[in-house]
């Protein structure tokens, strides 16, 4: 049956510099020491929290962030040991939080920050509802021309990577400078805006929790600094949920399926899924990992069935 994870610690004092070492003999120290540096919040929105951090010595095998929601249930997000940069979402607008990271070593707790924010208290700025040709519209900041060589940032095209019935995977690139963060702003099934803050690296984002065979518009903003400086949307609706997932009977993890190809293709075509494990589980969320010992994959699907049944997929990138 499954635990809660373990109470989360409530100190009394400065909690972003608390710290709890495991003490190791002198002989071991330069070997096994991992430290974490300060947690910061690196930006707030009133439904996320983005937050970073550094191993300034040593390294971890993975990490932990642990918090309560705002109804006081103790949460806790695996992530893995080479991220230093973390989005939590779901949380509530104008809430404090407490988050704690702990550096992990197999199991093992090694060392632990922890900061607190609080959610912002404004809606998103209301989204455009345009008529016709505004997927293609840009906002722009208009610069001296002696600044534009250094500040002017484009983004190109956002276009669309896959489309489930619950989720869309959206991409897009900056041909021209750069940005220090994106904002993704679209619309729930029930008219209320949501804002996804996206690192300024990146370039594929895939946005979860939507209904099928429903129609979004999403805006993607580039900002420098707090200040956006460019803007593509694009219009597309999510897939039907008609699809059905297979209940195997017997041992699913030894399925393979496989395309044949000809002889003189095989070497060429055939790729290979090792098996599929769970590598961590807590209360709201499972991490699983797998391997490709043979050939490579565009990309992956996972699917599976929520506690209601219905069947949910889940894309993922081809590394």
């Amino acid at each position: 049956a499954a635990t809660e994870p373990e109470e989360l610690l409530l100190p009394s004092e400065k909690p972003q510099d608390e710290k709890h070492r495991t003490e190791f003999p002198a002989s071991e120290t330069a070997l096994v020491r991992a430290v974490l540096a300060e947690l910061r919040v690196s930006s707030v929105t009133p439904s996320s929290v983005q937050l970073q951090w550094s191993v300034p010595e040593g390294s971890f095998d993975s990490f932990t962030l642990q918090y309560r929601d705002a109804q006081g249930q103790p949460q806790a997000l695996p992530i893995d040991g080479r991220s230093r940069l973390v989005t939590v979402p779901g949380l509530s607008p104008s809430h404090r939080y407490r988050f704690h990271l702990y550096g992990l070593r197999g199991r093992k707790r090694i060392d632990h920050v922890s900061t607190e924010a609080v959610t912002g208290t404004e809606e998103p700025e209301e989204l455009p509802l345009p008529s016709e040709e505004q997927k293609h519209e840009k906002l722009q900041t208009v610069t001296p021309s002696f600044d534009a060589p250094l500040v002017q940032a484009v983004l190109g095209e956002l276009k669309v990577f896959s489309v489930t019935p619950s989720s869309v995977q959206l991409q897009w690139s900056v041909p021209e400078g750069s940005f220090d963060s994106f904002t993704l702003q679209y619309r729930d099934a029930q008219g209320q805006p949501q804002a996804l803050p996206i690192d300024g690296g990146s370039r594929l984002v895939t946005v979860t929790g939507l209904s099928p065979s429903h129609r979004y518009r999403f805006h993607l903003y580039g900002l420098q600094g707090r200040k956006k400086t460019d803007r593509v949307s694009i219009d597309l609706i999510t897939g039907e949920m008609e699809e059905k997932q297979p209940l195997p009977t017997q041992e699913p993890q030894q399925e393979k399926p496989k395309t044949k190809s000809p002889l003189s293709e095989g070497r060429l075509l055939q790729a290979v899924l090792e098996e599929l494990r769970g590598s961590r589980v807590t209360l709201n969320s499972v991490q699983l990992q797998w391997s490709v010992p043979e050939g490579c994959f565009d990309s992956f699907m996972l699917q599976y069935r929520d506690t209601q049944g219905q069947p949910q997929a889940l894309p993922v990138d081809g590394r």
